[in-house]
């Protein structure tokens, strides 16, 4: 499938396809999202990964984000349900991701 979506495009090794892994758990949303690879941490490290002129300084980045992710990954097996601050989590523009507010 993915050649299909790439072919005859310029550097296709630019191109990382991430996708739903279905274990066929019940979990949180934000769970789905760090078991499939797709939490903000996920595509947060695998872009600092992929940038030349920051890999030599990301380390410490990655280090912190894969620590919130093993934090996370205990939270939800003693609380079953995410951390707060992902539950808790506002946009920017002040709109709550939870209800749209």
């Amino acid at each position: 499938m993915i050649h299909e979506l790439i072919h005859h495009r310029r550097n296709p090794t630019r191109f990382h396809v991430r996708g739903y892994i279905e274990e066929g758990t019940t979990t949180t949303p934000f769970d789905m999202t760090a078991l499939n690879g797709l939490s903000r941490y996920h595509l947060a490290m695998e872009a600092l990964r992929r940038a030349p002129r920051l890999r030599s300084s990301a380390g410490d980045i990655i280090q912190k984000f894969e620590e919130k992710l093993r934090e996370h990954r205990e939270w939800i097996r003693e609380h079953d349900e995410d951390m707060p601050e992902i539950l808790n989590w506002v946009w920017s523009g002040g709109q709550s991701a939870r209800t749209g507010d």
